[in-house]
């Protein structure tokens, strides 16, 4: 039995925190979660042991990362000056994904996935899509950089679910794919099924999942089969989605209709389907994500980099729509920024305050991403659930005369102190226990960048 003791964590269906909590895991799952009572004083039958380890500050539950390209961490600091568009910005990074190979991915993944951890995220959804070898070609594994992914994750001690990412086509109407986008492609959707059911994670860290890139991507008449590859596995399908005007545009031109409503026609949408970006949706489209409980996967400090613009969160949540978030290119890698982004972006859309409570971000980040990343038993601090807590402290800089209640909005990554993820200790004081993080990152990035 391990134990920790909170001075202030974070319980479900609580719209603030709870002072003073003993938490107790076993077997890598949540035992007894118990508030204290009178400042630190136990209930009758309960023994705080002198081997519980105090959590100073905030404790939360493990904080989930819905939507990731993990070697867009090498982007970073690369693609942010200047003028351009999201399509300028693609250029450059097919030049990163042109020079990666299983063993530069594993390295660059390993330090992206542990970066992860040092901010607090315990489980990250990985949008895979860098299948092959130069021009194409399948290495001798064809699912060899799937397994470096999962093994890189297992190094940096979080969990994943690797979202395999059918991508078959250039463009909406059907163009073949070109230059550093064959690597991506499985030729069609029947290949790329045959491709995804050959692997199998060994470890019990990582799971399976699908994804369709994006309706430019993969042709109208194979969406219905990667959605059903992933109903008959009973594993999350996720797909961006109307993440610029010119998709939508692309889409009424070859299939009248958006993006959306072509997903709904092929079967794509429903409760185990996550949308990402929904940056453009139309209301007919908010409806159809909202009537068939579709979730929505936001990642604004992607969207706002590459100007793709703000979508309407507060629609979309009110009209059915579970939302999550998601650090997607890695320009930031901080789920506290991500989540009140999603508020202070509805501000600015708006012009109005007080869209998103407090709860309600936490819920995004933590219970939400994990139901849509396939762990319905993770992202609470309650008995049985997966012993994952993230400790923010309240004394730093931007915390300190913060109440615990506003934490979420003042805290950064770089507040997080303790990660425990399934009952293991993952990052202590600030530090990850087995990665030297900015190292590996300077040394994975220098590899596929100069």
């Amino acid at each position: 039995m391990t134990r920790w003791l909170a001075e202030y964590a974070w319980l479900p269906d609580h719209a603030e925190p709870t002072p003073d909590v003993l938490i107790e895991a076993e077997a890598g799952r949540i035992a007894a979660v118990t508030p204290l009572v009178g400042g630190g004083a136990a209930p009758a039958g309960v023994e705080v042991l002198g081997d519980a380890v105090r959590l100073p500050g905030l404790t939360l539950p493990g904080l989930a990362n819905a939507h990731s390209h993990a070697f867009h961490r090498a982007l970073r600091g690369r693609t942010h000056g200047g003028r351009g568009d999201f399509w300028s910005w693609r250029d450059v990074m097919y030049d990163v994904a042109a020079r990666l190979d299983p063993d530069s991915y594993l390295a660059l993944a390993r330090a992206a996935y542990a970066e992860m951890a040092l901010a607090g995220i315990t489980c990250v959804g990985e949008f895979h899509y860098l299948h092959h070898g130069p021009e194409g070609r399948p290495y001798a594994d064809p699912n060899a950089m799937s397994a470096a992914l999962v093994e890189a994750a297992a190094h940096a001690g979080i969990r994943l679910t690797l979202l395999d990412t059918a991508y078959l086509t250039a463009s909406v109407d059907g163009a073949e794919l070109v230059g550093t986008q064959r690597r991506f492609g499985d030729g069609d959707a029947l290949r790329w099924v045959e491709r995804v059911d050959a692997f199998r994670p060994e470890n019990d860290h990582a799971r399976r999942g699908a994804a369709i890139h994006s309706v430019r991507a993969v042709p109208a008449e194979q969406l219905a089969t990667v959605a059903g590859w992933a109903d008959r596995n009973g594993v999350p399908l996720h797909v961006h989605l109307s993440e610029q005007p010119a998709e939508n545009d692309a889409c009424r031109a070859v299939h009248g209709c958006t993006p959306t409503r072509l997903l709904a026609d092929h079967g794509v949408l429903g409760p185990h389907t996550t949308a990402v970006h929904a940056t453009h949706p139309t209301s007919a489209d908010v409806a159809l994500l909202g009537d068939s409980r579709t979730g929505v996967c936001l990642c604004p400090t992607t969207e706002r980099d590459l100007a793709d613009g703000i979508g309407p969160a507060r629609r979309m949540a009110e009209a059915g729509s579970p939302v999550s978030l998601g650090s997607d290119s890695h320009a930031v890698v901080d789920l506290f920024e991500e989540a009140r982004a999603v508020e202070l972006d509805e501000r600015l859309r708006t012009r109005r305050r007080g869209h998103f409570s407090a709860a309600e971000l936490v819920t995004a980040a933590t219970v939400a991403g994990h139901a849509a990343l396939g762990w319905g038993d993770a992202g609470r601090l309650s008995a049985g659930d997966r012993a994952d807590l993230v400790t923010v402290r309240l004394d730093s800089a931007r915390t300190a005369g913060v109440p615990p209640v506003g934490a979420f909005f003042a805290a950064t990554a770089a507040d997080v102190t303790h990660v425990v993820v399934d009952g293991r200790t993952v990052v202590a004081d600030g530090r990850h226990r087995t990665v030297d993080v900015p190292a590996e990152l300077r040394d994975a990035i220098r590899e596929v960048t100069s």
